[in-house]
């Protein structure tokens, strides 16, 4: 019996060995680079083995520009390229979100509203502003 329970814990011990491996976990850098000048200015770049990349110059505290990329469990190639400055974080890529289109009823509305602009006359604010003041 105690044979019957080792070899189960052994096949048990190995199926789950088999789950859990990742072969992310063996990923080496491949490729790596950096500069700081003293005046701010820096650029950094790393490639790892497992197709992991990125890459970002910038002036310290000012802006930055940069990219990564890394592939998906499927094995499609996800890019990211961003800016940073003074309007915020800018990411761009195809794997981002994007908003829906504006219906063309919208579009319509906000045309109209633009070409349009409310008229509001003076004489029918007058007398509330009177009965206001006294």
């Amino acid at each position: 019996m105690f044979r019957y329970v080792l070899v189960a814990s052994a096949i048990m011990a190995c199926a789950y060995a088999a789950a859990t491996y990742s072969p992310d976990g063996s990923a080496y850098i491949t490729k790596i680079g950096s500069d700081i000048q003293p005046e701010g200015n820096y650029n950094y770049q790393y490639e790892t083995s497992n197709g992991i990349a990125a890459q970002e110059s910038g002036i310290g505290g000012n802006h930055a520009n940069g990219a990564f990329s890394w592939y998906s469990p499927e094995g499609q190639l996800v890019q990211i390229s961003y800016l940073a400055d003074e309007n915020g974080y800018q990411p761009q890529g195809a794997l981002l979100p994007t908003p829906p289109p504006i219906p063309a009823e919208i579009l319509r509305s906000l045309e109209y509203i633009r070409t349009h602009p409310q008229y509001v006359d003076q004489d029918y604010r007058r007398p509330a502003l009177k009965r206001l003041i006294g």
